[in-house]
């Protein structure tokens, strides 16, 4: 009997795959990547056409010894790793590190762990398609172009073992120029006023919002300005000028891609992009359901396409309608909108049997698994199904000047909320008097003033970054959750609560890479080099070439950071603490976390000691030193030398310079200075202060 060998990349898959495939085939796992560049040298010869030279990976030797063994009893291989460049990249390396015969060997792929779809690879097998190679060649090549030899850089630089990447850098960057904006933004005062209202005769009352004058919208600056407009509103009478009534339609959401899947998994389960791509993954390579075996929950989970198969369509499509009638399933195909070029090999991540719901499956998983497919399958179904519907009803109050307005929704038909809410989704519960009519009188009641301020622009969460990455055209599916991960165990970014915040060692890397390497961090460079990977998977583009084009710009980076670093001789910063173990004066070194106090005597001493700068600004409760400190995550911020007596604490630098207005302290905020105080909002340059 015939004997066929499929390889896959995890133990997990090929045990799935292996039940679907009966006894005349073998499933064996290669356990990811065989082969790679070697991490002791650059590994790629740059003056042969910048070869690169692969090599097994260390512990691989044994797995791939079982695998030749497996080769030469079988009649026919088939190459199963994942279905995209790095899976076709894996198929390639296996190819040659055990020595195929490509007149029996083939490359299959599926987008689902299913049987159907499993059997159906095996009838469209295919030899290994040159082109995606290529293109995960040419990223790796240009990775580690960047990163071996911009790394040696920072490493004389900074005194420290640090890195640089590709990808990761500009994601760095990115997170920094926040950080810069919110440090720089001024916070502006403003106002808010609503009335209530009752039509005559009712006692019911209801709530309108000011909008401005009859002409146009207008905001309120301050308040001695809204007094004025309240004055002059208590002396005045109110007409209902406008009602309209309308009905809208919400359109139901697409399916999930990798990025929106990360960024809903975050923000409703507050799930790490590492934590959703790992449980993901365990959802695709199959699970234990009683009653049906092991099966392959979801599709592939790398994907930015939003395409689904005509099968999973109608399987949908027949759910919806035998759970929720026909009025609830979707008319109309959804398309998204974007100028970038998808991937659309694949399809989205939906589940593969819709009937397989949360419930039926939820004693086979765990907890978060649990969360996970639920938020997939309801997802999916939510995009096959008809949108919802609204009532809204708008009216406008006009005095003999200003004017409000109220407006009010109600759900006409659920549709996709019947499965699948955000909270964009949801209306607020507010109700307007039914008999209300054009040109009718209404009383007016009390009006509720409220003060606001201003809010900078959110800190970065995993979420929003992996948006923010995805409209840049930044990466790819498979690159947002290692590239996030990568920055946030080096240090350069800490993750507190939800946020991304730059720490110290984070802004040194920054500084340097822009000052030295501007094209690498810049971001518009950053995505017209994922363009031209595009461009070498589609086959218009050689590989080499875009690392030749590539490779001469780093290089004369490279030369001139180097140049420059050896004209300046940077030594310890000598401080005047002294070691209490053997009394050397205590220098400043760099860590993972950013700077700290170290005896220069080390080995021999190992004292180390907190770094705590003074900035010679005097602590406003209790007038000790206030000094630089970190979080345990690494974020800076500025505190009282007396804590915990004093708990004095503040994100922005304080200034030595008190507020003229009202005598508190000020911070620095870019290339202004503003009170602490937002109710008093004293904001004047920096120039000023140095004039």
């Amino acid at each position: 009997m015939a004997k066929n060998l499929v390889i896959v990349e995890s133990p997990s898959k090929a045990t799935t795959i292996k039940k679907f495939l009966g006894s005349t085939y073998e499933v064996i796992a290669s356990n990811g990547h065989v082969r790679d560049l070697p991490k002791s040298q650059l590994g790629i010869d740059i003056e042969n056409d910048f070869e690169p030279k692969y090599i097994t990976i260390r512990g691989k030797g044994e797995l791939l010894a079982k695998l030749r063994r497996e080769v030469k009893k079988a009649d026919k291989i088939y190459l199963a790793t994942d279905p995209d460049r790095e899976g076709e990249a894996i198929s390639w390396h296996l190819f040659h590190a055990l020595k195929l015969d490509e007149k029996n060997t083939r490359r299959i792929t599926f987008n689902e762990i299913t049987k159907n779809a499993v059997k159906q690879s095996i009838k469209e097998a295919r030899q290994i398609d040159m082109d995606l190679v290529d293109a995960q060649q040419a990223r790796r090549v240009l990775d580690r172009l960047v990163g071996y030899q911009i790394s040696p850089v920072l490493w004389a630089k900074v005194k420290r073992g640090l890195s640089a990447g590709r990808v990761q850098s500009v994601a760095l960057r990115i997170i920094a120029d926040r950080e810069e904006a919110i440090n720089a933004f001024i916070s502006k005062e403003y106002w808010t006023l609503s009335g209530e209202f009752s039509a005559a005769g009712d006692k019911k009352t209801f709530t309108a919002d000011f909008y401005g004058t009859k002409d146009k919208k207008m905001s309120i600056d301050s308040e001695e300005q809204l007094d004025q407009i309240l004055k002059e509103l208590k002396k005045s009478k109110f007409t209902i000028s406008d009602k309209k009534e309308t009905v809208r339609a919400k359109k139901s959401p697409l399916p999930f891609t990798t990025s929106t899947l990360q960024q809903e998994a975050a923000k409703r389960l507050n799930f790490s992009t590492q934590k959703t791509m790992r449980l993901a993954q365990n959802l695709y390579e199959g699970v234990a359901v009683k009653g049906r075996g092991t099966v392959g929950l979801i599709t592939y989970l790398r994907t930015d396409s939003t395409r689904i198969s005509d099968d999973a369509k109608k399987m949908a499509d027949d759910y919806i309608e035998e759970n929720y009638g026909a009025e609830f399933r979707a008319t109309a195909e959804k398309k998204e909108q974007s100028k970038k070029k998808i991937q659309d090999a694949h399809e989205a991540i939906r589940p593969t049997y819709v009937d397989l719901t949360p419930t039926a499956v939820k004693d086979a998983l765990s907890r978060d698994q649990f969360r996970l497919y639920q938020l997939i399958w309801r997802r999916f179904l939510a995009s096959r199904m008809a949108p919802a519907k609204f009532e809204t009803t708008t009216i406008k109050i006009d005095s003999e000047k200003y004017r409000f307005t109220a407006a009010v929704s109600k759900v006409k038909f659920s549709g996709y909320l019947t499965i699948y809410q955000t909270e964009e989704d949801k209306i607020e519960k507010k109700v307007l008097p039914k008999n209300i009519k054009v040109g009718m009188p209404v009383e007016a009641g009390d009006f509720e003033k409220k003060q606001h301020f201003t809010q900078p622009p959110a800190h970065f969460t995993e979420a929003s970054l992996v948006k923010t990455l995805e409209e840049l055209g930044i990466g790819r599916p498979s690159t947002y959750s290692p590239t996030i991960s990568t920055i946030i165990n080096r240090h350069y970014v800490a993750k507190e609560q939800k946020n991304l915040y730059i720490t110290e060692l984070g802004e040194v890397v920054n500084s340097i890479m822009k000052k030295s390497f501007a094209s690498i961090v810049d971001v518009n460079f950053t995505a017209y080099m994922e363009g031209l990977l595009d461009c070498v998977e589609d086959g218009t583009v050689r590989w080499k070439t875009v690392v030749e084009n590539f490779y001469p710009d780093l290089n004369e980076a490279v030369q001139a950071a180097q140049k420059e670093l050896e004209e300046v001789t940077i030594e310890d910063e000598v401080t005047d603490v002294i070691c209490e173990e053997c009394g050397r004066n205590m220098v400043v070194k760099y860590g993972p976390h950013g700077k700290f106090l170290a005896c220069p005597g080390f080995p021999e001493c190992r004292n180390t000691k907190p770094y705590l700068e003074k900035i010679g600004v005097a602590c406003p409760k209790c007038g000790a030193d206030i000094v630089g400190r970190k979080t345990k995550k690494g974020r800076k911020y500025y505190g009282c030398i007396s804590y915990p007596d004093c708990d004095f604490m503040s994100w922005q630098k304080p200034s030595d310079k008190k507020c003229p207005k009202c005598g508190g302290m000020m911070l620095e905020k870019g290339n202004r200075i503003v009170c602490m105080d937002e109710q008093c909002g004293y904001v004047e340059s920096k120039k000023k202060k140095e004039d």
